[in-house]
């Protein structure tokens, strides 16, 4: 009982997560619901665990989650008589230019962390967080690619929990590591060509 009530937050929000990249697998809209009350309660569990750039990003990702949501119901695809949006590829135009922005903001949260926290993670913490925000905001598009890079963040994510004493959620994001590769694979096959 005592353990439970230790880590009653890590096994909530793991149950959320669960149930989000199983929505998420299969391109439900309902995921952005289930996602901003993990992210809510997120916050509360990472500032506890002095992960500080991952509770930061969890403002980041309730304000993405919001968007996304309409992003998805909101937003037809011109392209495709205004359907809804369709999977799609990541532009290769765009490639570049959002490495740069990971490597920015990754030095600039490392920074933050350094500087400003007592963080004994600052770099897989700022690491994770630099590529989540790319990560969430391709989600939102619905690029197919999108999943490589939560492949990334995943299995990062899932030793930092481990070493941080998080270890529900860190099973989670090995679980995550295995259903992000079978979802890449079913986003696939309906990507638009």
């Amino acid at each position: 009982m005592e353990f439970i009530a230790k880590h009653w937050l890590d096994i909530v929000t793991t149950v959320l997560g669960l149930a989000y990249i199983l929505l998420e697998y299969r391109a439900s809209v309902w995921m952005w619901l289930v996602g901003f009350m993990m992210q809510a309660l997120g916050i509360v569990l990472y500032y506890q665990k002095g992960l500080y750039a991952d509770c930061g990003m969890e403002f980041y990702y309730l304000a993405m989650t919001v968007y996304g949501y309409w992003k998805w119901v909101h937003v037809s695809n011109k392209a495709n008589n205004n359907s809804p949006l369709q999977i799609r590829h990541f532009p290769r135009k765009m490639i570049l230019p959002w490495l740069g922005i990971i490597a920015v903001v990754w030095l600039v949260i490392y920074l933050i962390l350094i500087n400003l926290t007592n963080s004994n993670v600052p770099i897989a913490d700022s690491f994770t967080t630099a590529l989540s925000i790319i990560g969430i905001w391709a989600l939102a598009h619905k690029y197919l690619e999108q999943w490589f890079i939560w492949i990334a963040v995943d299995v990062v994510t899932c030793g930092l929990y481990f070493y941080k004493d998080i270890p529900f959620k860190a099973s989670l994001y090995a679980l995550y590591v295995i259903i992000a590769v079978f979802g890449y694979f079913k986003w696939k096959k309906s990507v638009e060509e």
